[in-house]
């Protein structure tokens, strides 16, 4: 059996499959370990759909990395004619001063992204069923949508194997050290391996992989719903939107999906509805699995509030973790003090769209030792001051 690889990649979900398969597809070797089968529900990754968008209220420096992202996208599609990306635009309201409208106006304000500033009677006109507050602004962004998470990871993994790279899964990561110059031997619970440089995409165990990002890493459990609306016609692909609210008498934001053919992109059926704001803070090993009433309930209000008259039933609740740095923003760098150690983590919930640009980013990392897509606000050293 082969032990020896230019690139070993740990953790084989989002950021790690794209990143195989771009040093593959370099002509590197290429080992991606992951301690599930991947793609799995035990991370960051599942649930079958995750929005993407342009005018980014996080950040407006994020917007060159989401056209890469679209780029990318579009040419994994048409390398394996499997539609990832999905176009239903995306409906935002919130007060103007706080921080999703202010924030979607700067990024579209500055890279001139097509975002429509939409009345009250017109959004209503056009999107019926949501009941948004009069002094809430209401934006639509009609080129985002959704990307699918299951299928990408999946399609990314099939790419990097074709073009040689080995992907083991339940191979779970025990160990890594450098040993000499140009050497890091990395222990598993099945076998020793080296490489000559290494790249960790690990999620929710990256701070028990990398005891010095511990501080720069929380891990959060975090709740989805997925409801039995009372006319799902209504809510189906090509007749709803994806949405963000900001709620002004709460934290974070509430998100949702249009209703999606299971046929087509896999269970839960339903209405998919989340609230983006750091949940309890979990161990990755011991997350509870299990959702209380109360998460529950805040969800189905928040369903109830925006979109009244359209909850039936619960079908599914789901859990997945978040890695949340002190921003909320990446890190996509080096580890400090490390040429051959490379880190993809603490995308914080909002780092999925990104993958297909990440992917590429991290392998310009281990090839060149640079990259030229602009990453320098995601440094890993911007926490230790």
């Amino acid at each position: 059996m082969k032990t020896e690889y230019d690139v070993i990649v740990v953790g084989v979900g989002s950021m790690g499959s794209a990143s195989c398969y771009h040093l593959a597809s370099r002509g590197l070797s290429v080992l991606g370990l992951d301690q599930f089968n991947s793609p799995h529900d035990q991370g960051s990754h599942a649930g079958q759909s995750r929005i993407i968008r342009k005018a980014y209220f996080e950040h407006p420096d994020y917007v060159p990395l989401l056209e890469k992202a679209y780029s990318n996208w579009r040419d994994v599609e048409s390398k394996t004619d499997k539609q990832i990306y999905f176009s239903t635009g995306l409906l935002y309201a919130g007060k103007p001063d706080q921080v999703l409208i202010k924030g979607v106006h700067e990024s579209a304000n500055k890279y001139n992204i097509n975002i429509e500033s939409l009345s009250a009677s017109e959004a209503k006109l056009k999107f019926p069923r949501f009941a948004i507050p009069s002094d809430y602004e209401i934006l639509f962004e009609p080129d985002a949508g959704f990307v699918t998470p299951e299928r990408a990871i999946a399609t990314y993994i099939e790419l990097a194997k074709k073009s040689s790279a080995e992907i083991h899964s339940n191979e779970k990561v025990i160990s890594w050290n450098r040993v000499g110059v140009n050497t890091i031997k990395v222990a598993t619970d099945k076998s020793l391996y080296t490489c000559k440089k290494i790249i960790f995409t690990a999620g929710a165990w990256t701070e028990k992989l990398i005891p010095s990002l511990k501080k720069s890493l929380n891990v959060t459990r975090q709740v989805i719903v997925w409801v039995n609306p009372k006319d799902n016609s209504a809510f189906e692909l090509g007749q709803f939107p994806c949405w963000m609210i900001d709620d002004e008498h709460e934290p974070g934001m509430y998100y949702g999906f249009p209703a999606l053919d299971t046929e087509k992109f896999g269970n839960p059926a339903g209405l998919k509805l989340g609230y983006h704001y750091p949940g309890l803070l979990s161990d990755a090993d011991k997350v509870n699995r299990t959702p209380e009433v109360e998460e529950e309930t805040r969800l189905i209000n928040a369903l109830e509030k925006y979109l009244p008259n359209t909850y039936s039933s619960t079908n599914v609740l789901k859990t997945c973790l978040y890695t949340n740095t002190p921003d909320e923003n990446f890190i996509i760098d080096f580890l400090p003090g490390y040429k051959d150690v490379i880190i993809g983590a603490g995308f914080s919930g909002h780092g999925f769209k990104f993958v297909s640009a990440i992917g590429e980013i991290l392998s310009d990392l281990a090839i060149d030792e640079s990259t030229a897509l602009p990453i320098a606000f995601l440094n890993a050293t911007r926490f230790t001051g």
